[in-house]
């Protein structure tokens, strides 16, 4: 038998598995400004994932043109990325992650066939869109993409051009949200948090709300 301290010393069971959300679009399409602002008004019950490519490019790792050198960049990539999300799948201290970008993201940046890419990973994308309950895209700006983030080297065509390979990516999830662009970016940011609130489990939506922007 077990003694009282035992017993007090084992997990509780989850009854409902850890929500991923993902954020995601093409360059400059505010998601840092988004996630930033998201960060500050969620609670400790919800996680806010960084960027795995940012991460990686600005540690260092080898950014060059070459087939073999995109491959390797989306193969880490796509591995920091679902340790990042495993870390606080095992951990279980929160009931949402919301992360910057998701695992499919990498299709659009991958120099060689879909197939090709789901092999070398060792997954597929029925399992890839599974991992996730909710794709919200926010779209490039057509007028006013800026190169304020320096890892950015996307001239604005090439921007929209992954904006839209992202969004084929994400064409199968059953549960995908689209942000538009508007003049007021502020209306944008509000129009994605508002995304996000109502993506989240009702453990995460207590005394929340979307705060004023300026």
């Amino acid at each position: 038998m077990q003694n009282a301290s035992e017993q007090q010393s084992e997990p509780s069971v989850r009854l409902e598995p850890i929500r991923l959300i993902v954020i995601t679009g093409g360059p400059g399409a505010g998601k840092t400004a988004v996630l930033d602002i998201a960060s500050r008004m969620l609670h400790q019950r919800i996680a806010v994932l960084p960027e795995a490519a940012t991460l990686l490019f600005a540690g260092g790792f080898p950014r060059k043109e070459s087939a073999a050198a995109k491959k390797a960049a989306q193969r880490a990539i796509f591995h920091v990325q679902h340790e990042l999300e495993n870390l606080l799948i095992e951990e279980a201290s929160v009931d949402c992650v919301i992360c910057d970008r998701g695992t499919l993201d990498g299709l659009a940046y991958w120099p060689g066939p879909t197939s090709e890419f789901f092999a070398q990973l060792g997954t597929s994308q029925e399992a890839e869109l599974r991992r996730y309950a909710t794709v919200i895209h926010l779209r490039t700006p057509i007028i006013g993409y800026n190169h304020q983030n320096p890892l950015r080297i996307e001239t604005a065509e090439e921007a929209r051009a992954i904006d839209e390979r992202i969004a084929a990516a994400w064409t199968d999830h059953p549960n995908r949200i689209f942000i538009d662009n508007t003049p007021d970016f502020m209306a944008k940011a509000h129009a994605a948090l508002a995304a996000i609130v109502s993506a989240l489990p009702a453990t995460c939506t207590r005394n929340l709300s979307i705060p004023s922007l300026p």
